[in-house]
């Protein structure tokens, strides 16, 4: 009996590690296949392009075409307002400049209007003083400088030629509201007048436009 006993506690024992074995290998691998699993899905979240529809890229990049288009016409924009103001205060700087010597007298090759000057002896030395623009020094040869612009077209700080037919024999500062300042004569000096007291033969810009 003490020896079938004993027979019985071994093949227990036996059956026990023989049971033990096959549900350890069996399950070793299923914990590996879901390590896997949850390693595969992390790559997947993590990954933005997996998600990114690249049927979406073709209207956000002509988006922002189109914005840098805007922005550029907007700075250019504003670039050419700036440009005109500039032009603007120029032309205003050089009337202010020229009105101050309102008053000075005339004097016939004259070329500084704080002692006396003639009509392009002024025009040479407001033009260089009050624009840093050179001039020529004769009223013909000025009229030869810049470019030719009608009544309708002239700004301040243009200027406008008279003449005996066609011969230039004086010229004149514009200052706008219809009128110029010029060095005149000896009696009346430098002084303000309409810009049409005498038919005018040209009219020239010598300014930018």
């Amino acid at each position: 009996m003490r020896k079938i006993g004993l027979y019985i506690a071994a093949m227990m024992t036996t059956g026990a590690v023989l049971w033990g074995t096959p549900i350890l290998s069996y399950a070793e691998p299923i914990m590996v296949e879901a390590n896997n699993l949850v390693s595969e899905d992390e790559v997947d979240e993590e990954d933005p392009e997996d998600l990114e529809d690249p049927s979406m890229a073709g209207p956000g990049i002509e988006a922002r075409k189109q914005e840098e288009a805007r922005a550029k016409a907007f700075a250019e924009a504003e670039a050419a307002k700036s440009a005109e103001k500039q032009a603007a205060d120029a032309r205003q700087n050089l009337v202010n400049y020229a009105l101050q010597f309102v008053g000075g007298p005339y004097r016939a090759g004259g070329n500084d209007p704080h002692t006396g000057a003639d009509c392009s002896g002024f025009v040479k030395y407001v033009m260089e003083n009050g624009a840093g623009i050179s001039m020529n020094r004769s009223s013909s040869s000025q009229s030869t400088q810049g470019t030719p612009v009608s009544a309708s077209q002239m700004q301040p700080g243009d200027l406008i030629f008279y003449g005996n037919g066609s011969r230039i024999n004086h010229v004149a500062l514009y200052i706008g509201n219809g009128q110029i300042v010029h060095a005149s004569t000896y009696k009346t000096g430098i002084k303000i007048s309409n810009w049409n007291y005498r038919t005018p033969v040209k009219i020239t810009s010598v300014f930018p436009r």
